[in-house]
């Protein structure tokens, strides 16, 4: 195939080396790199996103290089020229570094990762991939995933490298392979993923012959570990249109592999439509809490409304009068999401929130539109504890009916919940609701040792301060005492 750096059709216009040479220009790092692997007798490139990302304008401090040296090699180059160096992808040829450098009159700190020209694939059995180093970078590039991150840029002389057409693809914003979508998904399935992944961050079309690759080849998907594939959905719920990415996993049927509850919820309609269809509602209701993220994306309260109602399919009834109901999805589906996110291999924490997400999201109708109690208010926050302004995100969400004055009823009911939780934090505590007792008192109170009657008591002043509000300190001995004397 020709060269991009060739006089051909399809090399880089004016406009473009210039703006590539101009961001390299103002990363003195790179050159500064490049020539010490040259005097080591090495060639260096800035290769794949990092091209990709220049090329589109909004290349960070991330860098990415590819190179003929070793990875022994690469760490004496680097060592006594970063401030940091970590040795974690050494296996699979990446040395990894931190620089800081000034550019300009702003002090920068630069991420790299060097790796050698490699060629990597997996076996039909072994979920890690086998590496072998190459020589060339050609060899390089065409074991990358999609041609857009198949380009190179040769250093210190920015001579710029396409030799599978990845300009031309990142005009026309569409995702294919350097060579046969099938060769590719083969040696690495997770790249159907990362198709999927990139279409989402980058707004990409995934070509035809790609899309048909990776429905013929979505079973492949399950020689790659859970950690990878975990990783990969997170980048993509992460990204700016998440719907696109997942809405290519569910119709590829990569989603059956990975995330089987999501295409599950497309449920057949009964023949009145007496319901939504849960699945478009689900991302609706992830669109809609995207909107509502005040400090940048929010894995936590994505994956909850991703998740929010795929306890439904198991819990839908057809009711004798023709409605359909769904009775207690949200505690089935709390103990689902827990269920799938431990297999993917998510962290405790991670998990713990999201599922009480789940289990709480239909809490505010439970109490339907009328005046709640204080008593309600402080159980919901107690409820909630940290997850609570979450909560609030994930419940206006899931509002996606197309009447207006349903709709606007529900928000003016919520505005009103939380204007009376605001209104309760004033007068009480209730970030940290507690008995107005604590455990060293009751003993003293009751005249009892440690053991199983404090944490009874505790129990009882708890629920007494959730239904009745702060008590001044007489007036909760005084019931204590009462609720002890009916203890036997």
């Amino acid at each position: 195939m020709p060269n991009a750096n060739e006089d051909t059709p399809t090399a880089l216009s004016q406009v473009q080396r210039r703006a590539v040479s101009e961001l390299l220009r103002v990363s003195p790092v790179a050159d500064d790199l490049a020539r010490r692997f040259q005097e080591a007798g090495f060639s260096l490139a800035l290769v794949g996103g990092s091209v990709r990302d220049a090329l589109l304008g909004r290349l960070g401090n991330d860098l990415d290089f590819t190179t003929d040296a070793r990875p022994e090699d690469v760490l004496k180059i680097v060592r006594p020229w970063a401030d940091a160096v970590w040795e974690v992808g050494i296996a699979f040829g990446t040395v990894g570094c931190q620089k800081e450098a000034r550019v300009g009159d702003v002090d920068q700190s630069y991420q790299i990762e060097v790796t050698t020209y490699r060629s990597e694939a997996y076996d039909r059995t072994s979920r890690k991939p086998e590496v072998s180093y190459g020589d060339s970078i050609d060899e390089d590039l065409v074991r990358r995933d999609f041609t857009v991150n198949a380009m190179a840029v040769a250093l210190p002389e920015k001579e710029f490298i396409d030799p599978y057409g990845g300009l031309e693809d990142l005009a026309a914003r569409v995702l294919r392979t350097p060579g046969t979508p099938e060769a590719s998904f083969s040696d690495d399935p997770l790249r159907m993923m990362r198709a999927a992944r990139f279409a989402a961050q980058l707004d990409f079309e995934v070509a035809p012959e790609v899309v048909t690759a990776m429905k013929e080849m979505s079973g492949r998907i399950e020689i790659v570990s859970a950690e990878r594939v975990r990783d990969e959905l997170n980048k993509l719920l992460l990204s700016s249109h998440p719907r696109k990415g997942l809405g290519l996993l569910v119709d590829t049927g990569l989603a059956e592999h990975v995330l089987p509850e999501l295409p599950a919820l497309r449920l057949e309609s009964d023949e009145h439509h007496r319901h939504k269809d849960v699945y478009e509602h689900s991302l609706t209701v992830l669109d809609q809490a995207i909107d509502l993220e005040e400090d940048g994306p929010d894995l936590v309260l994505r994956l909850a409304a991703l998740l929010h109602d795929i306890g439904k399919p198991r819990t839908r009834r057809f009711e004798k009068d023709g409605r359909v109901s769904f009775h207690h999805h949200e505690v089935v589906g709390a103990k689902m999401t827990k269920k799938r996110m431990t297999a993917l291999k998510y962290s405790n924490e991670m998990i713990k929130d999201v599922s009480r997400l789940v289990e709480l999201h239909l809490r505010f109708h439970g109490y339907g539109t009328g005046e709640w109690t204080d008593s309600a208010v402080r159980r919901y926050v107690r409820d909630a504890g940290p997850m609570l302004s979450r909560l609030h995100k994930l419940t206006r969400s899931d509002c996606t009916t197309r009447n207006k004055r349903k709709a606007g009823a529900l928000s003016r009911a919520y505005d009103g919940l939380e204007d009376r939780i605001a209104q309760l934090q004033e007068q009480e505590e209730l970030d940290a609701i507690r008995p107005d007792l604590d455990g060293n008192q009751i003993q003293e109170i009751l005249s009892i040792g440690p053991g199983p009657a404090i944490g009874q008591a505790y129990k009882f002043l708890l629920e007494l301060r959730l239904e009745n509000g702060p008590m001044e300190y007489d007036q909760a001995v005084a019931a204590l005492k009462e609720w002890w004397a009916t203890q036997g």
